[in-house]
């Protein structure tokens, strides 16, 4: 599937895929705040760990531009939406983790409705966004200190472990400076 261009009229979205159980908020946080000053749209799966670090960050920035996006699973348990998500999208999905990259896994819709892909250290289910990245030409760089930090990682993921170059990745995948857009 091809990637969707960005209308020009419209703001990108980037989504953060990571652990639901661990915030992680040395990379989360700052991540969160350079994206909303980017002038992106956050995308996450809208429960907990990195999701709920990432978007406390993001909706916390004063003079930002974009919505806070959770992708719900099925039934959204205990923990879902997490209280900075926006715009939460109810779905009929209840697969993750283990099955994430299944036909009823709501990573697809997570993958897909996103212009970028920022992965940061998780288990099975961020394995298999970064894997389903891949399947559908979506650019993803891992926010990570090494590559075991995501299980089964693919060699041809790039890892960053400084936001700068995060940044940089991002920045050329959605067409330059996004900072004070």
């Amino acid at each position: 599937m091809t990637p969707v261009e960005p209308r020009a009229d419209r703001l990108p979205i980037v989504g953060v895929m990571g652990s639901g159980s661990e915030a992680h908020d040395s990379k989360a946080r700052p991540l969160g705040r350079w994206l909303a000053q980017a002038g992106v749209h956050l995308l996450t799966g809208g429960g907990g760990g990195v999701m709920s670090s990432v978007s406390r960050a993001f909706f916390e920035t004063e003079d930002r531009r974009g919505v806070v996006i959770g992708i719900l699973p099925h039934g959204a348990p205990g923990g879902y939406p997490n209280r900075w998500v926006e715009i939460p999208i109810a779905t009929h999905l209840p697969l993750s983790g283990e099955r994430g990259t299944e036909p009823m896994s709501r990573n697809h819709v997570n993958v897909l409705s996103s212009d970028a892909i920022v992965a940061l250290p998780g288990s099975a289910g961020t394995s298999s966004e970064v894997r389903l990245a891949i399947t559908y030409g979506r650019p993803v760089v891992a926010f990570l200190d090494s590559a075991a930090q995501i299980p089964g990682l693919p060699d041809s993921v790039p890892i960053c472990s400084s936001l700068e170059s995060v940044r940089s990745f991002v920045e050329a995948h959605l067409g330059g400076d996004r900072e004070g857009e």
